[in-house]
């Protein structure tokens, strides 16, 4: 198979131009101006080399020189020339395409982030803002009381900036955490709302180029124009319909048939992640190629020409992309799919690489700020390793097994094989089961989506047959959600592999090496570099491994995917995560946000559902900027000073809402429930400092645990007799392990885990020898991050404690106490 790559290096110019470009957007312009020169040199540079390399084939005088003695340095000059007109014109390419790019970077930055925006950014200042709204609203959960936060996000685009009574016409991408609306009527694709509220600038880089939080309700300005006004209905109408049907089956069909995930709940969500079925919730080529097929067939059936139908197919994508909404991968796919058709009309049948390669590039160049987007990314490799990898995988596993069944496993891998390096940025892990469930899955999507899309079309004409076509198409998406949910269940999910760049190159390197070992036709000629180098790379990673294994850090195998609780190595302060499903609670944030950021990146959390700040100490509470902006809820303890008061306004101007806790107050994580024990509600003593700390306990899941935060032995036993807690299973031990506790309280608490945060070598002696011996006495087991770094605590079978640390430590209990423990709970499942 001969692949046309020509467009390759220049597309990957373009792509790693864009990508730096827009997280330094101030050097844009200087790039631009350099690159272009350097493109016209290289031209110049063509151009003269071509004329010298024809001139010296031609000349008689050249031929002469070419055979006297001094001939040999003329020829190497007519070598290198004939062979610059090929070099050249590649490097003029990837020269002119990362300028494009550079150029565009440099255009559009200053009208994406004017200075009036930056300004009121900076400022924190309340500002009143109009936005056109692009996404659906996604709600967005708090767990108080209720359980609900009535809030909501989309993505909009800030189109006039008023503060402190001066108004500016802007054009800002930004992200909105507003109020849901009353009666669930939220703002429609197109619409134009206006607001008040706070904005927060994001990184560069990143798609949108500030977060706006709104303060009140939104009121709307002008409706959708009429162009998407009955995508609007027709989406609302078919989720609606969808959603009536029982079980994860009908909340799965609007993502589907129509890329409407709004209504997959938590608990599918990460199925269908730990799976690697989530794509299949993604309207992608696959869509955009069953709409075309679709078009072309029953205009082949009609009898109409060929330019017709291709004309009718173009409007049918236009309208599909309308209704799914144009997100990076349906953008990716429609334009694809039109060139195609245009290159048919043509006469001129463009392949499939090349057309790729130069959609790349032209998006890119359009919005650089796609070089960053994960989905892009992975619709442009998912459909590179179809067009490349899947054939020859299917035409190798021939040799063992039907073609038919070949080319059905081929598909998913081939998808798996490109786009995992960059999953690997996502989370590093690789999964284990990803391509059997695929292949079990796969086969039921198609029908799903082309079903489901026929009953979105006919809802509004005849709702009687797209009730039968809803219910057909039920089968299928409830058959991918019992997949989702059966695959995600089993053991060792996901295997570790190395994150960020690293893991990505190493990854790539095996898999390429792999390819070409695998692919090599059975004629072909030896080449014995590359099997060398993977024996050389599989060698030293299966022994890496081994020596993993052999120090106890191989357990990293078998890190619990159903984990509720984990405590992060972040020094001496506090940092505890709750979790149920992909909703989160984090208890203290430690000392460091950049500890803090590192810890919640390698679990997988890039959003906070319920932040507990227990008191206001700095080894608590310094992380917090690791987390702002990505805060539903704070609970906090009552402000001691004027700094307290700021922390609090830096978390509402995040979008957050702040609540004073105290005990009493009750809510919910998913299917955890939580309650606050300390301090009492109305109390005028031990309210400040590490006495006020607040202690919450949660249970769900089969794990009961509570947080104590840096309460000492008097806050203690006032605790045990205004609110005792009972018997838990977790305990995160106050203040570090310092020696100030209560052991009537661990007694009460006869927990099996007790969590210790502590920093290495800290000067305070944590945890105290004392405090070793109060969990030995009540039969809890210690576990010291100090020692065993990332500690993490997972429901096990009939009750018991699934319990995995980062390193090895040796756990052996301190000089034993005088009075033993009466009643040793059951300890939890070794790691």
């Amino acid at each position: 198979m001969s692949l046309d790559l020509r467009l390759a290096l220049p597309a990957l110019a373009v792509w790693l131009t864009a990508g730096l470009l827009i997280a330094a957007p101030t050097s844009a312009g200087v790039v631009a101006v350099t690159l272009w020169l350097l493109a016209g040199g290289c031209i110049v540079v063509l151009v003269v080399s071509r004329m010298s390399w024809r001139g010296a084939r031609e000349s008689p005088a050249a031929r002469g020189t070419m055979r006297s003695t001094s001939l040999g340095s003329a020829r190497g000059l007519v070598n290198v020339l004939g062979f610059w007109p090929a070099l050249g014109g590649s490097l003029v390419l990837c020269c002119a395409g990362a300028a494009l790019a550079a150029t565009a970077v440099a255009v559009w930055t200053p009208v994406r982030l004017p200075a009036e925006v930056r300004a009121a950014a900076g400022s924190h200042a309340t500002i009143t803002a109009t936005v056109t709204v692009w996404t659906v609203p996604v709600a967005a959960k708090a767990f108080i009381g209720s359980g609900t936060s009535g809030r909501v996000r989309y993505r909009a685009t800030l189109t006039q900036l008023d503060s402190r009574g001066e108004t500016a016409p802007v054009a800002s991408t930004v992200v909105v955490f507003a109020e849901a609306a009353t009666g669930g009527s939220e703002p429609e694709i197109g619409s134009s709302i206006q607001m008040r509220g706070t904005m927060r600038l994001t990184a560069p880089g990143d798609a949108a180029v500030a977060l706006l939080f709104a303060t009140d309700t939104a009121h709307s300005v002008a409706p959708p124009p009429w162009w998407l006004q009955w995508a609007n209905e027709l989406r609302a109408r078919f989720k609606t319909a969808a959603t009536d049907l029982v079980g994860d089956g009908g909340d799965l069909l609007p993502g589907l048939a129509i890329g409407d995930t709004s209504a997959v709940s938590p608990a599918l969500d990460a199925a269908m992640k730990t799976s690697s079925l989530s794509h299949l919730t993604a309207v992608s080529g696959a869509n955009c190629a069953i709409v075309i097929a679709s078009i072309m067939l029953l205009g082949g059936y009609l009898r109409l020409r060929r330019s017709w139908r291709i004309g009718l197919s173009i409007l049918a994508l236009l309208g599909f992309t309308l209704l799914v909404t144009p997100e990076p991968s349906v953008l990716r796919s429609a334009v694809m799919a039109t060139l195609t058709l245009v290159s048919i009309g043509a006469g001129r049948p463009g392949r499939g690489v090349p057309t790729l390669l130069f959609v790349v590039i032209g998006l890119l160049v359009i919005d650089p700020w796609l070089a960053r987007n994960y989905g892009f990314a992975l619709s442009v490799l998912a459909t590179a390793g179809l067009l490349v990898l899947a054939g020859p995988l299917a035409r190798v596993l021939a040799q063992w097994m039907p073609m038919a069944l070949a080319a059905i496993i081929a598909i998913p891998l081939a998808a798996q094989l490109a786009c995992q390096p960059v999953l690997i940025l996502l989370s590093p892990s690789l999964p284990l089961y990803g391509v059997p469930a695929n292949i079990l899955a796969g086969p039921a999507a198609p029908i799903a989506t082309v079903v489901g899309l026929f009953a979105c079309l006919a809802l509004p004409l005849l709702p009687g047959v797209a009730a039968g076509l809803l219910a057909l198409a039920w089968l299928p998406s409830a058959w991918i959600a019992a997949v989702a949910h059966g695959v995600s269940q089993l053991p060792g999910t996901r295997l570790p592999w190395p994150g960020g760049a690293p893991g990505m190159l190493l990854l790539s390197l095996v898999t390429l090496l792999t390819l070409v070992v695998v692919l090599r036709g059975p004629a072909a000629r030896p080449a014995r570099w590359p099997a060398a180098v993977l024996a050389v790379l599989l060698v030293g990673l299966g022994g890496y491994a081994g020596a993993l294994i052999g120090t106890g850090i191989g357990r990293v195998v078998s890190f619990p995917p159903d984990w509720q609780i984990a405590a992060c190595d972040i020094g001496q302060g506090d940092a505890v995560v709750v979790r149920d499903g992909d909703q989160y609670a984090l208890v203290d944030v430690g000392p460091d946000p950049q500890l803090l950021a590192a810890c919640l990146a390698t679990l997988g959390i890039s959003h906070i559902d319920l932040l507990v700040l227990t008191h206001y100490d700095l080894d608590h509470i310094g992380g917090v900027d690791a987390v702002l902006g990505k805060v539903d809820t704070a609970l906090v303890g009552a402000p001691e000073n004027a700094q307290d008061e700021r922390l609090h306004e830096r978390l509402l101007a995040g979008g957050a809402t702040v609540r004073q806790a105290s005990s009493g107050d009750v809510g919910t994580l998913g299917r955890l429930r939580w309650n606050i024990l300390w301090p009492v509600r109305g109390a005028t003593t031990m309210q400040v400092g590490n006495p006020g700390s607040i202690t919450i306990l949660f249970d769900g899941r089969g794990i009961r645990s509570i947080f104590l935060g840096d309460l000492g032995e008097e806050s203690q036993s006032a605790l045990l007799r205004s609110s005792p807690p009972g018997r838990v299973d977790v305990v995160k031990v106050a203040h570090h392990g310092s020696a100030d506790q209560s052991p009537e309280l661990y007694a009460e608490l006869r927990a099996r885990v007790g969590l210790i945060s502590a920093g290495a070598a800290n000067t305070y002696g944590h945890p105290t020898e004392k405090l070793l011996h109060t969990l030995v006495a009540v039969g809890t087991l210690a576990v010291r991050t100090d020692r065993e770094g990332l500690a993490v605590v997972a429901p096990g079978a009939d009750g018991t404690l699934v319990l995995w640390t980062e390193k090895v430590a040796e756990r052996g209990p301190p000089p034993q106490p005088t009075q033993p423990p009466t009643q040793p709970p059951t300890p939890p499942t070794p790691p």
